[in-house]
């Protein structure tokens, strides 16, 4: 009998509630039992020792997480950098509804196919001048080409923008283009890239800026509708000519000479319009602004100069609103054509033989930054629809 009761017995051991198997075979099985119910106690016991202390409450949570987790992957460098700039945004945001600009700073929130689609193309050309390549180091060719790209995404985003137009695009500037930068340009919208030098562009611009598929009189442009396209003219933007801008007019093309090179080549933009019988102008920020420091701006800033001219209609809110805090720039009281116009001629204001944008040492870093800003408007710009004939490449 004791033989026939021990099979009946078995059944019981494989119970995990029983308490009755023998010393031998309760060791056998309970010896499986580990791997399936210590991760749970562990689990547990950690839950329950982060409940008793509410000082390691957090820590307590985030180990029974992590037991439980296994190899999740962590959170992205991508989207770290989207939870700061989302908390850099309300914390500007409450900022501004204490400063009650909360509309403005909004407004400069929106996405760039809205700008766009907003923004209103007047008939007026900038021209950025690239005929200088030879004449650059390889470090300042690439801080142009971070300028001009800034220059794209500036024009873009601009809720008033001009026909813009890379000239002379045929060196080596253009060979970094090409492979470096992998032909960006080719995608951006609303911007010529030419092989002409600025002579025979602005001939060109003539024929894009007809109305209506040229632009529209609006803005600053919205008293001049009697406009004829005869009344436009040629200007080259040069610190060193004696004529001074005083306003924007349409049919009109701005030249900006593309050069950077810490101001070795003196007046040679200059001498390159008047042997080309251009007219030549400089912008009055002598007349609007009482400077720090050097005043000389990189071409993407005299670009977007310009484009908040045709917003504001200022000269000295324009130049307030673009010009680099560390230059210190501070609103003159005087008023133009006073004695303030006799310091003008010390002021490198458009300075078309410009330096490196911020001067930094890390061109490269630079470019980056500038390449990013425009992927970001021309990605965002695709998922609108096609820009205008007009207005393509």
């Amino acid at each position: 009998m004791e033989d026939e009761g021990r099979p009946r017995k078995l059944p019981k051991l494989d119970h995990a509630e029983s308490q009755d198997s023998e010393p031998r075979m309760t060791g056998a099985l309970v010896s499986e039992q580990p791997d399936t119910t210590a991760p749970e106690t562990t689990a547990t016991a950690t839950a329950t020792a982060t409940t008793e202390n509410g000082e390691y409450e957090i820590v307590g949570a985030n180990a029974a997480e992590e037991s439980n987790a296994g190899d999740e992957p962590k959170i992205s460098k991508r989207q770290m950098k989207k939870l700061r700039r989302r908390e850099q945004r309300r914390a500007a945001l409450e900022q501004a509804k204490e400063d009650g600009t909360l509309a403005e700073l909004k407004k400069s929130y929106e996405r760039t196919p809205e700008r766009f689609r907003k923004s209103k193309l007047l008939p007026m050309t900038l021209v950025i001048d690239c005929g200088y390549d030879e004449l650059m180091l390889d470090k300042e060719r690439i801080s142009l080409g971070s300028q001009i790209t800034r220059s794209y995404s500036d024009n873009s985003r601009s809720p008033f923008r001009s026909h813009l137009v890379v000239s002379s695009f045929n060196k080596l500037l253009k060979h970094r283009f090409d492979t470096v930068l992998a032909g960006m340009h080719q995608n951006w919208k609303g911007v010529r890239v030419l092989e002409d030098d600025f002579a025979c562009v602005a001939e060109k611009a003539k024929e894009w800026m007809v109305v209506p598929a040229g632009g529209t009189f609006d803005g600053v442009f919205a008293n001049m509708a009697d406009a004829k396209p005869e009344d436009g003219e040629v200007v080259y933007l040069s610190s060193d000519s004696p004529n001074t801008l005083t306003e924007l007019k349409p049919f009109s093309t701005y030249i900006v000479g593309g050069l950077v090179d810490k101001n070795r080549h003196k007046a040679i933009c200059y001498k390159a319009a008047v042997e080309k019988g251009i007219k030549t102008a400089k912008l009055p920020i002598g007349d609007y602004i009482q400077m720090a420091s050097r005043q000389v701006l990189a071409t993407n800033h005299v670009v977007e100069i310009m484009l908040r001219w045709l917003e504001l209609g200022d000269w000295g809110k324009a130049f307030l609103s673009v010009i680099p805090q560390r230059k210190g720039g501070t609103l003159k009281e005087t008023t133009p054509g006073d004695s303030s116009r006799a310091e003008s001629a010390e002021i490198n204001e458009t300075e078309d033989v410009v330096e490196d944008d911020a001067e930094v040492d890390d061109v490269e870093k630079e470019e980056a930054e500038a390449v990013k800003q425009a992927e970001q408007v021309t990605d965002q710009a695709m998922e609108e629809a096609p820009v205008d004939a007009s207005e393509a490449n």
